[in-house]
């Protein structure tokens, strides 16, 4: 299992070994221990032209997600998820609107984005919309003792 962590924005109190052993342990619990990908903790800038080039949406965002596989499956299964790219900015700013410690903001949109990069989807539907936030809380708790 490889998790490739960059960070072109500090990220107060926050370790990148510790991340890792969060996504392992996520990653072990969605049985895809042999998976990898690969994580980014950028800025509103950043993030707002990466939104507007490939989903066409104006703006910072909070995560984005970029799978490696789109479409059916291949014969060919790559060990590479793909990439999760995280606003440190928006973290900070959901961090005081949720009344939550960053460490917990900054869990919440990796494993939202890690289960984009698995097929879940909240904008096809309402009932997957519940579903994927039933699958972070879930995983959520499976991490809180590594806190």
């Amino acid at each position: 299992m490889e998790i490739q962590i960059s960070s072109q924005q500090e990220i107060p109190g926050l370790i990148s070994q510790k991340i890792k052993r969060k996504l392992e342990r996520v990653l072990k619990d969605l049985a895809c221990p042999e998976k990898e990908l690969s994580i980014l903790f950028t800025d509103d800038k950043r993030i707002a032209d990466l939104n507007n080039r490939y989903l066409g949406r104006k703006g910072p965002t909070n995560v984005l997600a970029f799978p490696m596989k789109e479409g059916p499956t291949s014969e060919f299964e790559s060990p590479m998820l793909g990439d999760v790219v995280i606003s440190v900015g928006a973290a900070l700013r959901e961090s005081e609107e949720f009344r939550e410690d960053l460490e917990h903001t900054i869990d919440r949109l990796l494993i939202h984005g890690l289960l984009h990069l698995l097929g879940y989807d909240h904008e096809k539907s309402d009932s997957e919309a519940g579903r994927m936030e039933n699958e972070e809380k879930r995983l959520i708790s499976v991490i809180t003792d590594l806190r």
